[in-house]
């Protein structure tokens, strides 16, 4: 699966490998090209999965804001309720493309 933003590939894995949570394909840490994301300081706690990191997608050509997530610490009981850790798995929405 690739994850694609301004024409770029900016995650890949074989499908096996993400974890998909609510609609949302969530790519391993080493599937993402760390040089597309840049800590954002949005605020963000979902009830059963834990403390969200945002991530502003982008590079010189441009950004998209709060674009990408992650749980660096999942809450133990949402790695139960996946059967996977999760943990920096990383997740995108709006004007990434997901696709196999």
């Amino acid at each position: 699966m690739k994850a694609i933003w301004n024409d770029q590939v900016i995650a890949e894995a074989p499908k096996e490998a993400l974890v998909y949570i609510e609609g949302n394909w969530y790519f391993p840490p080493d599937s993402v090209r760390a040089e597309f994301l840049h800590k954002s300081d949005t605020p963000y706690a979902c009830p059963w999965k834990g403390v969200c990191q945002y991530f502003t997608v982008g590079d010189a050509t441009g950004q998209s804001e709060d674009n990408a997530w992650s749980y660096p610490n999942p809450l133990p009981s949402a790695i139960e309720r996946t059967h996977k850790d999760f943990a920096n798995y990383v997740a995108f929405w709006r004007d990434v493309t997901v696709s196999e």
